[in-house]
């Protein structure tokens, strides 16, 4: 069973990420997840750190804040992500919040899958890291070329 299919494990993790996050970065106000992916973690930790959590989305290829959600001025905010591995839609979701008032903390994920390397432009921290190597297509390993691949993100997505 997936982590998000289960409410209790889901409660679980993401509380202990908004224990890292209490610890690392101090108080919260607000979380930011990028959808959607990071819908599910971001509002859960929210409930654990006891604050507000929106997320954005993205229209025309860029993430922003819709449905009305708005980042009031000086908010304490830590973005918030499932998983982490080459940093890119962090450094969007990222990029979005900064179009915002906001006091921007860092971010933080349940897996950091670069192992550490990912650059997102703020403090990142993670519940596990891991190092996940990543291979040219036409370098694979027979063992999996042989394993149908997926993509499982959101980029392709459109409002």
């Amino acid at each position: 069973m997936r982590i998000f299919e289960d409410p209790v494990r889901t409660g679980r993790v993401c509380g202990a990420l908004g224990k890292l996050i209490r610890e690392s970065f101090g108080q919260v106000d607000m979380v930011v997840s990028p959808a959607i992916g990071g819908i599910i973690p971001g509002y859960e930790t929210a409930r654990a750190l006891g604050c507000r959590a929106v997320f954005v989305e993205r229209e025309d290829g860029e993430f922003q804040l819709r449905r009305g959600f708005e980042i009031p001025e000086g908010a304490r905010i830590v973005m918030v992500e499932d998983i982490v591995t080459t940093g890119l839609s962090s450094r969007e979701c990222i990029a979005a919040i900064r179009k915002h008032p906001g006091v921007l903390l860092g971010a933080a994920c349940i897996v950091d899958r670069s192992n550490g390397s990912a650059d997102v432009g703020v403090p990142l921290v993670s519940l596990l890291k891991m190092d996940v190597p990543a291979y040219p297509a036409d370098q694979l390993p027979p063992e999996l070329a042989a394993i149908p691949a997926i993509k499982p993100g959101s980029r392709a997505i459109t409002a």
